[in-house]
């Protein structure tokens, strides 16, 4: 079965009634389809002790790994104070989307004038931190 995009960002929105944004009130959703062909969403997790919190992106890529998938096809993110509003990812998770991206992978999210927009991980993030990093 086939995931259209509408799905997956209604799969990122359902997600953040499910997200524990307790001191923020800026609850997120995040939804994958991996390279199997997979859904896998995460939230938002806030913690008192801020830095210890988690972001949507980074739960919904931990439960993809989980499940055995190596790689994102696309990915929908919604975000915000009660209504939808605009919401990209924080530079820690362009980092952590780049790890298991490649120049065909998708993030699709809500646009200063409210429109979903795709987007490539090189858009968010153009130049990032990988392995051939490691080999200087």
């Amino acid at each position: 079965m086939t995931i259209s995009d509408k799905d997956l960002i209604n799969a990122a929105k359902d997600a953040r009634g499910n997200a524990y944004s307790h001191y923020s009130g800026y609850a997120v959703g995040a939804a994958i389809i991996d390279d199997q062909g997979n859904l896998h969403v995460g939230v938002n997790i806030e913690n008192v002790a801020y830095p210890l919190g988690n972001c949507a992106e980074a739960s919904a890529i931990s439960a993809m790994v989980l499940k055995g998938g190596k790689n994102i096809v696309r990915m929908a993110i919604a975000g915000g104070k009660g209504e939808i509003a605009p919401c990209m990812p924080c530079g820690g998770c362009r980092q952590r989307i780049y790890e298991f991206a490649n120049e065909e992978t998708v993030i699709i999210t809500m646009n200063d004038s409210h429109n979903w927009q795709n987007y490539s991980i090189t858009e968010l993030l153009p130049v990032g931190f990988d392995k051939s990093s490691l080999a200087n």
